[in-house]
């Protein structure tokens, strides 16, 4: 178990043993099976809520990257479940890297698609942008961050537990995905309360119109925004914490400390995760259901006018006022 230069290798450990602790694995501990397993549990059942409200209300958009993200953290739970049977379980490890670090990125984007559509329902004049240019700036961003993690992701993962240069590189560059990431969340939550506040003060002034003040006071469309805040909020508490903890590179104390990481990334991606799934748009915020329904339905006419002939007469007629019906709400988004 030992090198030429007589420092201890562990690459050739494959279980806990006399020769292969479980403090001289990156965690340093048996990950809590209980914890974990609710976890894993947790993440399950609200990819199947969210792919159940999703397909029902027709929510593609906001509900695709919300259960890509929900899977890959069901996936990483599931893989430290194993790690409690054997925490030096290479691909076990490797998963839980990957898909834990990864997972939120994906759920961001589902937040970032929100601030369009509350402010097409409230007063698109009152943004600082215009409404559809907020997931054209945002998902983009977050993608960044995405592709970073990933990079950093791999590389950690491939430099398992004796390529202490290579895991430091992909320890950097998560690092710099994340950092990332909390930028690009702070950039977004001072944009939210910036119309929040412009909104409120439209309200107060007695302009606003009888749509945007019934959408104000909707007790359901509270509930939804409130939701989103909290899934926010989780998230950004999460990325603060993982900056803390991955910079101390692999093995530090703060990674080694379950309880933290339990409380500080588990229980912070599955609240969020809860909220977005108990609290959905398609039941709260119809009219963002409705717009995503929309956008997708003509996209799928799009593809169907490419292969049907022309249609004439009476029946164009028909079909083109309510193609204008659908472009007047196409440009609005």
């Amino acid at each position: 178990m030992s090198n030429s230069t007589g420092h201890i290798s562990y690459k050739a450990c494959t279980e806990v043993g006399p020769f292969c602790p479980v403090e001289a694995t990156v965690l340093g501990y048996y990950p809590n099976l209980g914890v974990n397993a609710f976890l894993a549990a947790a993440f399950g059942l609200c990819t199947i809520g969210l792919i159940s409200v999703g397909i029902w209300k027709r929510t593609w958009g906001y509900s695709i990257a919300l259960t890509a993200g929900c899977i890959l953290e069901f996936a990483g739970y599931v893989a430290r479940v194993l790690l409690h049977e054997n925490p030096w379980n290479s691909n076990a490890f490797q998963t839980q890297i990957c898909a834990i670090i990864l997972a939120p990125t994906l759920i961001c984007i589902s937040i970032y698609l929100t601030l369009k559509h509350i402010t097409l329902s409230l007063s698109p004049e009152l943004s600082r942008l215009r409404p559809r240019l907020y997931p054209l700036i945002f998902v983009p961003a977050d993608v960044s961050c995405l592709v970073l993690q990933a990079i950093g992701g791999s590389l950690a993962a491939s430099a398992g537990y004796d390529s202490p240069e290579l895991l430091l590189s992909g320890d950097r560059v998560i690092i710099a995905g994340i950092a990332l990431q909390s930028a690009v969340l702070g950039g977004f939550g001072a944009m939210c309360i910036d119309y929040y506040l412009r909104v409120k003060r439209w309200v107060a002034s007695g302009a606003a119109t009888p749509e945007a003040l019934a959408t104000w006071h909707d007790r359901k469309f509270r509930m939804f925004v409130y939701a989103v805040t909290g899934a926010y909020a989780g998230i950004l508490i999460r990325c603060i914490y993982r900056i803390a903890e991955m910079a101390g590179g692999w093995g530090n104390p703060i990674m080694q400390d379950e309880p933290s990481f339990v409380v500080l990334e588990g229980f912070c991606i599955v609240i969020p995760v809860a909220l977005l799934t108990l609290f959905p748009p398609g039941l709260l915020f119809p009219a963002m259901a409705q717009r995503e329904a929309q956008r997708f339905r003509r996209k799928g006419r799009k593809g169907v006018e490419k292969s049907e002939p022309v249609v004439s007469g009476d029946e164009g007629q028909g079909q083109g006022h309510a193609e204008k019906t659908v472009m007047a709400e196409a440009q609005s988004v």
